[in-house]
């Protein structure tokens, strides 16, 4: 499946003000928050909707309601910081939680929680900032799937091709929206040029 890039003034603008290291906390949440609403709306463009008989003030409508059910999921902690653009536009959602903590001197995630509500038949969106290697988002679409969950998109503030290629190669039908693909990853596995250390830069510890 594509990786989908956002492409939109605004998400270059916020991008650039992500990643300047100058960015403090309360600005970087604010700035997480509009591009999570961006890339929110990509990943549900195409969420089913059904023909719903309204009475507007003045006659009656056929309009569309949404039939489809919703499910975010963050990858803990950092990826609490896109989720609330998700819980203040959908008015019925889901939520879930996927614990997972990367070992910095192997770069591999350990997991250490995971609360999920009934995934079948619901678009699930697993929100995660970085998509580096692509071993968490890996490890929590392994569990999102023994979940029961089919319809799964990837969401990523910026990515890694690295982190792309190895969710395509376990997930091929999986989508991921990004708002930049970055070059690549440094030899601590971090993403170039990327933001930093995004959960560090979000909660200012």
């Amino acid at each position: 499946m594509p990786l989908i890039t956002l492409e939109h003034p605004l998400a270059h603008h916020v991008l650039a003000r992500l990643r300047d290291k100058t960015t403090e906390p309360a600005q970087f949440r604010v700035l997480c928050h509009q591009i999570s609403l961006l890339l929110l709306l990509e990943a549900t463009r195409d969420v089913a909707t059904q023909p719903t008989a309204v009475e507007t003030p003045l006659e009656s409508h056929l309009g569309r309601t949404l039939a489809q059910r919703l499910v975010a999921v963050p990858i803990l902690r950092a990826g609490l910081g896109m989720l609330q653009p998700i819980v203040d536009t959908f008015p019925v959602v889901s939520v879930g939680y996927i614990g997972l903590e990367r070992d910095h001197a192997t770069a591999r995630a350990r997991s250490y929680y995971c609360k999920l509500p009934p995934l079948e038949g619901a678009r699930v969106l697993l929100v995660d900032p970085m998509l580096a290697t692509g071993g968490s988002a890996v490890q929590a679409l392994e569990v999102i799937r023994q979940h029961g969950g089919k319809d799964v998109c990837v969401l990523n503030i910026v990515a890694a091709p690295e982190g792309v290629k190895a969710v395509q190669e376990a997930f091929p039908d999986v989508r991921i929206f990004t708002g930049a693909l970055d070059r690549e990853l440094n030899a601590r596995k971090y993403i170039l040029p990327g933001l930093g250390d995004f959960g560090d830069r979000l909660y200012g510890t």
